[in-house]
């Protein structure tokens, strides 16, 4: 049957290619397995051995036994499933002590899960932000922050990357405060750390909510692991909204906001990523739980990943591999096209490294670059061999950026 012309839609195959053409085309790898139980530091793609430097697995918690162990007993008791939303039948009592458990890790009144970071704050901005108000995002934060201020149908300013001053001027222009001002804790592609304790001096002074996102700081920064917040000296009334994944240093999955008890319930009433769909399995919930509960009792993980991390910026600069200014595990590569991210990333798969090439439009065009992340599960040995390897790679694509001190 011949489809009217006014419902033909348009073809993809030119948008695909045209994707292409630009070596913007994503493309998924499937893990057929790891290399060692227990651990993730090694993958087998394609039938090959690699070492893994592209995961968010900052403790090595992803593949530990006991995570594992808490959520098949908890499994066994409640099922796979919780079958309903948080506000219908699918709110347990693991959720409940997860829930305690993560107010009390970082310090503030009440925390409230969601399935996904990105759910996250998607929902602290559809309960914050709306039309007539005024969001203000660093212009290197998380898409999700992004998406969920456009989504919300605020104004939303753009302000200059880590410049506290410039959040500050446009501050000043909101004419109806409060405002939402949001920020990263550490930026998931560059690895650097917000100017937090001066964005929160410039939203208090303009009675605006300060919401972080501390994704990749949990668990990993401050002097006991609470993350850039805690690092950065500053308390929950200074942060009055703080987000945070469980999926990257808890090796798990989901996310939380947490703060006072009446965002929390405000939260409830009208996020609607978290009103409107099920809720996080009940045996992910333990896992995460025995997770956050193992990365205090072993401080030494996150010690482990910050040495590895030194060590690897001291051998890349030996190595001449360009490196940005970070110091957390997140380390980028800068190379400066698509075409020599994707060259090193097959280079490197070809010397046993899986690291993977960022491009277009997660980073802008023209900073293409190869994102390092280490864990407590590397070794000396592997870190010291990616440093070498990098340096062959680096110097065969041609980077395009300056070295940065270590």
């Amino acid at each position: 049957m011949r489809i009217p012309e006014r419902m033909q839609r348009q073809p993809l195959e030119p948008l695909l290619a045209h994707l292409e053409r630009e070596q913007r085309r994503r493309r998924r790898r499937t893990v057929e397995r790891y290399a060692s139980a227990g651990s993730h530091a090694e993958l087998i793609i394609a039938g090959r051995r690699l070492v893994d430097f592209s995961s968010n697995d900052y403790l090595g918690l992803a593949g530990h036994p006991e995570p594992a162990a808490a959520m098949a007993e908890c499994a066994a008791r409640t099922g796979a499933g919780s079958g309903a939303s948080h506000l219908i039948s699918g709110h347990g009592a693991e959720h409940d002590a997860l829930e305690e458990a993560l107010a009390a890790y970082t310090g503030r009144e009440r925390a409230l899960l969601f399935s996904t970071g990105y759910m996250a704050n998607l929902g602290v901005m559809s309960a914050l932000g709306g039309p007539g108000e005024t969001v203000l995002l660093d212009r290197l934060n998380h898409a999700s922050l992004i998406d969920g201020a456009l989504l919300c149908g605020a104004r939303v300013r753009r302000f200059a990357h880590a410049d506290a001053a410039a959040a500050e001027r446009l501050l000043g222009t909101v004419a109806q405060p409060p405002a939402v001002l949001a920020t990263d804790g550490v930026f998931s592609m560059d690895g650097d750390v917000a100017p937090l304790a001066a964005l929160a001096r410039a939203a208090r002074a303009h009675q605006a909510w300060f919401l972080v996102d501390d994704a990749h700081g949990l668990g990993v920064l401050g002097p006991t692991g609470r993350g850039a917040l805690e690092a950065a000296g500053l308390s929950a009334d200074e942060v009055p909204v703080l987000v945070g994944t469980l999926g990257k240093a808890f090796g798990s999955f989901g996310a939380f906001v947490a703060g006072s008890a009446e965002l929390i319930d405000l939260l409830v009433q009208k996020a609607r990523s978290y009103v409107y769909t099920t809720a996080l399995p009940q045996p992910v919930a333990a896992a995460t739980r025995a997770a956050l509960d193992l990365s205090q009792r072993e401080p030494w993980r996150r010690e482990r990943v910050l040495q590895l991390t030194a060590r690897f910026r001291a051998a890349a600069q030996a190595a001449g591999v360009p490196l940005s200014p970070s110091a957390t595990p997140i380390q980028p590569i800068p190379l400066g096209s698509a075409r020599a991210a994707l060259e090193a990333q097959r280079a490197l798969a070809e010397s046993g490294f899986w690291v993977v090439a960022i491009r277009a439009p997660t980073v802008p065009a023209g900073q293409e670059r190869l994102r390092v992340t280490f864990t407590a599960a590397h070794t000396e040995a592997q870190v010291d061999a990616l440093s070498e390897a990098l340096g062959r790679v680096c110097r065969a694509v041609g980077p395009s950026a300056p070295q940065a001190d270590p």
